[in-house]
């Protein structure tokens, strides 16, 4: 029974065309960009052609992408570096813990953290951000995509709004780069975080996008790379791995779109078939084309799961056991799921490499898996 994976909002694989790219900049093409010879001056080329591909991939200035190890990194260079004691920071109720953990760390320093409320399909409304706003507010950081449910958030309504208030707007873009189209400009951001290995570049790497660098401070201080707001030797190899995955989703991501939300149809059309008890979290708000949080009623997830191991079948869980206890995840209960649902949800998300074939073998996976091994 071969391997099958539906847990691309986990990571996704590196693809061929990635890996090609990378290869030989841990051998022949060895340089470090900050040296004036030859192979230096190689390495360097690559950084700024990478830049390039990836302020392409969201409509940007090159020379407002700065390269981190990871979208978290990012996420916690725009919140440490703007924010000082005095100031007030709004977020939403379903914000990865990236954004949710330093806005609780920086609360303990004297920042004051608003918490934005969403509805039943994990939407914010704008106009109640615009409700919490005072005249202390500094930042609003709204997810684009939730990793979990796949929600799409209305940012770009909110920059809008913002900007006329002279409030900074940020958007983890990590889940939603790579599987939507996004474009710094309509959503009127001044800072947007995203990650390589969840668009087919390797675990590692991620890039961030700073409309005005003098409003951050560094975390770390160093050699200066990056315009110093990220100090120490670029990694060259990852970089051009991102570089590349991102040229790969700006030549198709349109088709992508298209093919991955029929895969998903497909799926759905054809669940009623293995277990009609069940809900499908966004089912009537904005939400990812690859992305289908389902919620099975009266079975647990950690038991959904096991039958899963059993079939060489990959997904995730919206709901863990602790010790004798089940408890949904924050983002599930911040969207009032009814626990009957939400104890039993799993996560399915696909990408590139899923094809037609591979949605009608988890079909009939979940079938087994739901009469024959949790019976």
């Amino acid at each position: 029974m071969k391997p099958l994976y539906f847990d691309y909002n986990a990571t996704t694989p590196v693809h061929e065309t990635v890996v090609r790219a990378m290869l030989p900049y841990f051998t022949e093409k060895f340089g470090n960009p900050g040296c004036g010879h030859i192979h230096g001056l190689e390495a360097r080329r690559c950084i700024e052609q990478a830049r390039t591909s990836v302020a392409r991939l969201i409509n940007a200035d090159p020379d407002r992408i700065y390269f981190t190890s990871c979208a978290t990194e990012a996420n916690n260079m725009v919140l440490s570096g703007l924010l000082r004691p005095g100031d007030e920071l709004i977020i939403s109720a379903v914000e990865h813990p990236s954004i949710s953990q330093p806005a609780f760390e920086l609360e303990k320093k004297g920042i004051a953290v608003k918490t934005i409320p969403v509805d039943q399909n994990g939407l914010i409304d704008a106009d109640q951000v615009l409700d919490l706003v005072s005249g202390k507010t500094k930042l609003v950081s709204v997810m684009l995509a939730n990793n979990e449910v796949g929600t799409i958030q209305p940012v770009a309504e909110l920059g809008a709004s913002l900007k006329s208030r002279n409030i900074f707007l940020h958007s983890d873009a990590a889940q939603a780069a790579g599987k939507i189209p996004v474009d710094v400009d309509k959503l009127g951001v001044d800072f947007l975080t995203m990650a390589g290995h969840k668009m087919y570049a390797p675990k590692g790497i991620g890039a961030l996008y700073v409309l005005n660098r003098e409003l951050l401070k560094p975390m770390l201080y160093g050699g200066g790379q990056e315009k110093n707001l990220k100090p120490g030797t670029e990694n060259i190899p990852y970089i051009a791995g991102f570089g590349s995955a991102a040229d790969l989703v700006v030549r198709d991501i349109e088709h992508e779109v298209v093919r991955q939300k029929a895969l998903g149809r497909r799926f759905l059309d054809n669940l009623p078939e293995i277990s009609p008890d069940f809900v499908l979290h966004v089912e009537n708000g904005p939400r990812l084309p690859n992305t289908a949080s389902i919620g099975f009623g009266g079975y647990r997830a950690g038991d959904i799961l096991s039958g899963m191991v059993a079939c060489n079948l990959s997904a995730s869980a919206g709901a863990a056991c602790h010790g004798n206890s089940i408890k949904m995840s924050g983002v599930l209960e911040a969207m009032g799921v009814d626990p009957h649902y939400g104890m039993g949800t799993i996560r399915f998300s696909w990408g590139r490499m899923t094809s037609s074939d591979d949605i009608q073998e988890l079909l009939e996976r979940l079938d087994y898996i739901f009469h024959s091994f949790l019976k």
